[in-house]
């Protein structure tokens, strides 16, 4: 897949581990499944996302035992044994507190996880792909290491490794990018100053940097002000050719740290306007313009899904759906997503088409034209998994099934690996009371798409 395609990919199966139970795409053409592994049994008492990195021959699973306990699977392709390593840290009951992990270019593994607004946890391997090698490190570069949230790594244009996450809290925080030096085994600050500044008024929740068919990297956000959901606003966007500088999408510079003052506002939806972080994604049509799709309240108080492209005279924003309920969401913690979005992609008859969910108005693709940005159709979305994967094993009530798409690639083309695993559903980052379901069993599935 192309790097914004996989991206696409990755995230409608994030929807499957953000609270989308019985998520349901029906289509005659299923994918098949070629392999499937048994991993470990997995702590199954609340969703939290688990990790997967296929780099050939090798393959790596990073997830939070039965125990709760972080643990990295290791093996090699085409065998069925898998190697363990527990690390010393366990998951509470926060569902944010998923796991990255990646390769650098000599092989050692990297991870964190395990926090939000803690103190870092980083791992690092010091011999190429041998797990039992790793160790936590006492830090990265040790300054604004002690209210860490949404570790990501990514790969910069010189092929180094980047490492971001959130300084700070909710409301209340601003994002930092470290690089990682092979030849001297250290991280140091990618940028001198933080990316966005909320100026402790508020933070942004990004989504990207992803690398667009245009060559750019690409970025979209929005604020917040407070732990509370409703609080986000403003829908904003910024690209980059090298990460160092960046700027809007006229081409005009920016200059960091980026404040709401500063930003290209492609959408100024007010707080409490419907609008909310995890569900603005960007895509891109044929002609390689960015596509930022996203939801808030209609005039009359209903969400609807909106699609906002660049175009040559600015953002054009054409609405998507015409429903007719309202999602009421805010508070704290994590919360149950009633719908979720999925980045345009140009289809096979150059036609551009979007995927959605929705608690209130079903599931399903939009095929939309490529000039007006105006629906044409309304289908069913293919399957991106079997049906028979979809709903729970499970009898205990309440579980729902989550994936996790490959960060890596898979060697056979027209295959892909996906992580699953059974969990009770999102309740706010609290404790459970009562009975409790037993452990889930972790599986890796090779997929023919």
């Amino acid at each position: 897949m192309k790097t914004f395609q996989k991206a696409a990919f990755a995230f409608l199966l994030t929807l499957l581990v953000s609270g989308f139970s019985g998520y349901q795409v029906g289509d005659p053409t299923e994918p098949t499944v070629l392999e499937q592994l048994d991993i470990a049994p997995v702590w199954a008492g609340h969703p939290v996302g688990f990790a997967l990195l296929t780099s050939a021959p090798h393959q790596y699973v990073a997830y939070y035992d039965a125990d709760r306990q972080m643990t990295v699977a290791h093996r090699q392709l085409g065998q069925k044994k898998w190697d363990y390593q527990k690390l010393p840290t366990r998951v509470g009951w926060d569902s944010h507190n998923y796991i990255a992990m990646a390769l650098d270019k000599a092989g050692h593994l990297h991870l964190s996880g395990n926090m939000h607004s803690d103190s870092l946890k980083y791992f690092y391997a010091t011999k190429p792909h041998d797990i039992h090698s790793i160790r936590r490190m006492p830090s990265m570069t040790g300054k604004a290491e002690a209210k860490t949230t949404y570790p990501e790594f990514f790969t910069a244009p010189s092929g180094d490794l980047v490492f971001a996450y959130r300084d700070g809290s909710s409301g209340s925080g601003n994002q930092i990018y470290n690089t990682y030096d092979i030849k001297q085994k250290s991280w140091r600050r990618l940028l001198d100053t933080p990316f966005t500044d909320g100026e402790g008024l508020m933070n942004a929740y990004l989504r990207g940097p992803m690398v667009g068919p245009d060559g750019f990297y690409h970025i979209v956000w929005v604020w917040r002000d407070t732990p509370d959901a409703s609080t986000n606003h403003d829908l904003c966007y910024a690209r980059s050719k090298d990460l160092l500088h960046w700027e809007k999408s006229d081409g005009s510079p920016l200059r960091l740290p980026i404040k709401l003052a500063s930003a290209e506002i492609v959408d100024p939806v007010p707080a409490k306007g419907g609008i909310i972080n995890g569900n603005t994604v960007l895509g891109f049509d044929a002609q390689k313009r960015p596509v930022i799709t996203y939801h808030k309240y209609d005039q009359q108080g209903n969400i609807q899904i909106y699609n906002a492209r660049r175009e040559a005279s600015g953002w054009k924003i054409k609405q998507a759906t015409d429903w007719t309920h309202r999602w009421e969401f805010g508070g704290g913690g994590t919360i149950e997503f009633e719908v979720g979005v999925h980045p345009v992609q140009v289809g096979k008859s150059g036609d551009l088409t979007m995927a959605y969910r929705s608690k209130g108005a079903g599931n399903g693709l939009l095929v939309l034209d490529p000039v007006q940005l105006k629906v044409t159709e309304k289908r069913p979305y293919p399957a991106l998994v079997p049906t028979r994967l979809q709903n729970p094993e499970s009898s205990f009530p309440g579980m729902q099934v989550s994936f996790r798409e490959d960060g890596g690639k898979s060697p056979v083309k027209g295959t892909h690996y996906v992580l699953r695993w059974e969990t009770l559903g999102r309740n706010r980052d609290r404790p459970r009371q009562g009975p409790l379901p037993e452990a889930s069993s972790l599986r890796l599935y090779q997929i023919r798409e």
